[in-house]
């Protein structure tokens, strides 16, 4: 297609002169790629080509010089300011400033500011009045404004902007002439040095034509205007009437000025072009919800494309957004066969960063025990679940991970980790501060062997390994402070985070897809935008800069205002030669703020009234599937019957079958469903590794501490029966029996663990409650335990009907304390929350319609069960009790069972035996219900149950 660079190629062809004769200066390395290609295209015969150089490039050559890689350069400057200013400030806590200093030197310097005017300081405010006659009055104002609004602040805020203030002129002296002395450069001084000796610039031999510019910096306006005056250069201007007539369309700003001037004024053309009224096009605008959703919009425009005119170099994708290119590229059609990237992504956004991030983190989440080497289990994970270790060792990686989970480990021994093979062993070692680096390049080096030279992979991490590099340089030669792991962690984040990958590829063929800034004299007949939001396309108003917005206008420093109109003019070029449009922007809000469509898009809408502007929006929606969720009913066949089977046996039968539990039966009446999620599909609840004292851990810790107690007491005492003074020593023994809980629950291994935060107050909590139940114990006292917790595990067997034959089901549980009293056994169960002890009847507890099921009731009941089963010549009574420790401090604690068996009419429980028959009655036949083939697993009706099931998802409750 006939775009600017290829008629401008065409106009220098046109002359008749050797064209190697020329030398076209652009604005970027793309521009010039194009250029050179339409020059192939258009010679007849075999000819040498002109020099073709972007404008970086042409100052450059003229002193001879190239700009330092930044990290160097913020390095030197670091040094200089703390000569001169006697901070103590780190490097990396430096380095967000010194960017931000660098880039307002480099920009006073290609703007050809006098930075000691700049710098100025309020106290000699008056002798820069006297010498304002380099400014306009406009200037002058704004100046004056500026320091009005800075003297009428508060003298701290005044102070702290001086104090900084007052360092910076002399640390732009001191930095230049360090850089001198090390024979370094930035661009901008670069920029400086060629303006300050124009003189000095000899003629290159060639023809200079300076192509496709838009908005010059001082330095650049400046050396064009001289090779314009004193070598005839000339220059082509890729312009438009839509913009550069029109005083409201800031597109044309620059170009207004530029036409004005006494040199530059004649460079443009007689006519100028009228190309976005009056070629034809189509423009259509789409609202898309989500910033994600683009990336299928863009595959499914190019996807309506005829075959016939797939010529893809004329298609291009503007992505403003750079985290839009995978999803972009993933979403392609399959007869997009060539793509070309002209963007860089950085690498902050790859695996790989957030990999090398991690291992650097882990150091500082490490400790020695015992000479051993210990890692905190947060970071561990994490690393553990990456590809690039998980990967290479699934099975090794998830062991791992569910032992996390399983033992509660919160600290996991180095030693185990790098098990794992070599490059577990690489990230799971002890890094100080002297090794972190070469252990770091070291590690990069194992990632990258592996993988293919041409990969993408191994692009980041070559560029990973060269930043590293410097980094180690710098570090190793340079810094002289102490440097720890945090402060390796704040500069690897700060360094690391702008390096871009630069795409590789054959620039000249497949679709194009592009920055917004890449796309500059560049034409092409399809043009698909992404992201034209206001705050995307253009970007938000937001220059980070040490210098304030009045003082910048006043020096002639760039602004938010000229940004907005080089942006403006990216845009609008793109609709010089184009024949199709596409602008996406998206709907959803982020941060709180409503997505706004950009002005643009307002503005093609509002001005332009010729055919082919679309005025509305294509709303695009995304499929929601409305319809209910049906329920789920899951019948028993024969696998499941199978199952069921593993829990009874044949009357007369050896074999032991798995236990139903009294929870598992609370949970067969509370919903089916569950029941067979959790006992039949075996889907498990995924179990976290818990820092924090929930109530299901403070749960634990009350029974192991309980247990430790009284278990402690029987070994001591090698007895069993408790008397009033065996209680009151037992108070002695309260604080040894919580701190051992707490050292199981969590694994510490040191012997007197030093508790913070949770487990501090969990620990004097827990020593409360086993006074109060010491103090309740001593009124029962004297008792004899029969068996705690930890000591025994009781089972019992029912029969029921099963498929025409009676078999035996098998039922199980441990009872938390089982103690006598006189003639009664007691079956304590602890709660740590607030179970209640009154239920109606025994039939209400197998009443799964019932709200208020007494389901800890039921359990103690079923250990009336259980005791009988394994005692069956006992003569006590079996007194079930809950000991809620909560109400234990109450006066009239009672930790006894009660039946309601009328209006405000409570009997106790004293023995099972006189519920005994009843219970059996109803577990009978909660067991048949669960056997029985035709009982289906279904979802149960009461959605309260829902909300803290955790299976709650899969049935999309």
């Amino acid at each position: 297609m006939e775009g600017f660079l290829k008629r401008t190629a065409a106009e220098l062809l046109q002359r008749g002169v050797d064209i190697k004769n020329f030398e076209v200066v652009l604005p970027n390395r793309r521009a010039g790629l194009f250029f050179t290609k339409y020059l192939g295209q258009l010679v007849s015969r075999p000819t040498y080509m002109p020099k073709v150089i972007t404008i970086e490039d042409f100052f450059y050559d003229i002193v001879g010089k190239r700009p330092a890689d930044k990290l160097s350069l913020i390095y030197e400057l670091y040094k200089v300011y703390k000569s001169i200013s006697g901070s103590k400030e780190g490097f990396d806590r430096f380095y967000f400033w010194g960017e931000m200093i660098l880039k307002d030197f480099n920009d006073l310097d290609q703007f050809l500011v006098n930075p000691e005017k700049l710098f100025v300081n309020l106290k000699e405010q008056k002798i820069l009045e006297s010498d304002w006659s380099f400014l306009s009055s406009e200037q002058i104002d704004l100046i004056q404004a500026f320091w009005a609004s800075f003297e009428s602040r508060d003298r701290f805020h005044q102070e702290k902007f001086l104090k900084f203030w007052d360092v910076l002129f002399p640390l732009y002296q001191g930095f230049n002439s360090s850089l001198d002395t090390l024979g370094l450069a930035y661009g901008g001084s670069i920029y400086r040095e060629v303006v300050e000796n124009l003189d000095k610039v000899a003629p290159s031999g060639r023809k200079t034509i300076f192509v496709g510019f838009n908005a010059f910096t001082g330095a650049e306006e400046k050396l064009i205007k001289y090779f314009v005056q004193k070598f005839e250069a000339e220059i082509y201007w890729d312009i438009d009437q839509y913009y550069l007539d029109a005083k409201s369309q800031e597109a044309g700003m620059f170009f207004r000025d530029y036409r004005k001037d006494k040199i530059l004024g004649p460079t443009f053309p007689e006519i100028t072009p009228n190309k976005i009224v009056e070629n034809d096009r189509h423009i259509k605008t789409y609202a898309i919800p989500l910033k994600i959703n683009q990336a299928n919009m863009v595959g499914a425009i190019l996807e309506t494309i005829p075959r016939e005119e797939e010529n893809w170099e004329e298609t291009v994708v503007i992505l403003p957004d750079e985290q839009l290119l995978f999803p972009v590229l993933n979403l392609l059609p399959d007869n997009v066969n060539k793509v070309n990237v002209t963007m860089g992504y950085p690498v902050k956004h790859t695996p790989i960063f957030t990999f090398l991030e991690a291992v650097v983190d882990l150091q500082r989440y490490s400790k020695i025990v015992n000479e051993e080497l210990l890692f905190y289990y947060k970071p561990v994970k994490e690393l553990l679940a990456t590809v690039y270790l998980y990967d290479l060792a699934p099975e090794f990686s998830q062991h791992l991970i569910d032992e996390f989970s399983r033992n509660n480990t919160l600290y996991i021994s180095s030693k185990v980790l790098r098990e794992g093979g070599p490059l577990f062993a690489q990230v799971f070692q002890s890094m100080t501060t002297a090794t972190l680096m070469d252990n770091m390049l070291a590690l990069i080096k194992m990632l990258a062997d592996p993988l293919e030279e041409s990969s993408m992979e191994r692009t980041y991490l070559f560029q990973c390994f060269k930043q590293m590099n410097r980094l180690k340089v710098i570090v190793d030669k340079e810094i002289k402070e102490e440097v720890s792991i945090a402060f390796l962690l704040r500069i690897f984040k700060q360094v690391f985070g702008e390096i871009k990958l630069p795409f590789k590829g054959e620039p000249l063929q497949g679709l194009q897809l592009m920055g917004v800034l890449e796309s500059r004299n560049l034409d092409f007949k399809r043009v698909i935008i992404c992201n034209m939001n206001e705050g995307s396309f253009p970007p938000s108003n937001s220059m980070n800069s040490m210098i304030p917005f009045n003082l910048r206008k006043a020096f002639g420093m760039p602004i938010q205002e000229q940004n907005d109109a080089i942006y403006a003019y990216t845009f609008y070029r793109l609709l010089h030669e184009a024949k199709e449009v596409h602008l996406l922007y998206t709907t959803a809000g982020e941060q709180g703020k409503v997505n706004e469509k950009s002005r643009y898009i307002h503005q093609l809408q509002i001005e332009m009234d010729q055919d082919g502007v679309q005025k509305e929006d294509t709303i695009t929606h995304i499929p929601v599937n409305l319809s209910p969720t049906r329920a789920i009913v899951i019948e028993k066949d024969k696998s499941i019957i199978d199952h069921l089977k593993k829990y009874t046996k044949p009357l007369n039968s050896e074999w032991e079958p798995v236990s139903f539990s009294p929870s598992a039966l609370n949970v067969w009446l509370d919903c089916r469903l569950k029941f067979y999620l959790s006992y039949i599909a075996g889907i498990d609840v995924p179990e976290e590794v818990q820092e924090e004292v929930d109530p299901a851990i403070f749960g634990n810790l009350v029974h192991k501490s309980l247990e430790n107690l009284y278990m402690g007491y029987i070994e001591r005492k090698k007895r069993k029966v408790l008397q009033v003074s065996d209680i009151e020593e037992l108070k002695d023994f309260i604080y040894p029996a919580v701190m051992k809980a707490i050292k199981e629950q969590y694994f510490l291994e040191e012997e007197n663990p030093q508790l913070t935060g949770q487990l501090v107050i969990a620990r004097d909590v827990l020593q409360k409650y086993l006074q109060g139940v010491l103090t309740k114990d001593k009124l029962s006292a004297p008792f004899e335990i029969i068996s705690l917790e930890a000591g025994k595990k009781y089972r019992a067997f029912v029969p029921i009907e099963f498929h025409g034959e009676e078999v035996l089901v098998a039922l199980g549980g441990i009872i938390d304390r089982v103690d006598r009293i006189g003639d009664t056994v007691r079956l304590i169960d602890y709660k740590s929350g607030q179970d209640k002890k009154t239920f109606k009847s025994v039939e209400s507890l197998f009443d799964r319609e019932s709200s208020d099921r007494n389901k800890a009731a039921m359990q103690t009941f079923f250990y009336g069960l259980l005791y009988e089963a394994n005692f069956p010549d006992n003569q006590y009574f079996l007194k079930p009790a809950l000991f809620n420790l909560r109400d234990i401090f109450k006066d009239d604690f009672n930790p006894y069972l009660q039946e309601n068996y009328g209006y405000r009419k409570y009997r106790e429980v004293n023995n099972y035996a006189d519920y005994r028959n009843d219970f059996v009655s109803g577990l009978r036949s909660l067991l048949e219900e669960i056997f029985d083939p035709n009982q289906v697993f279904d979802q149960t009706t009461d959605l309260q149950k829902c909300g803290y099931c955790p299976y709650a998802a899969i049935c999309s409750r």
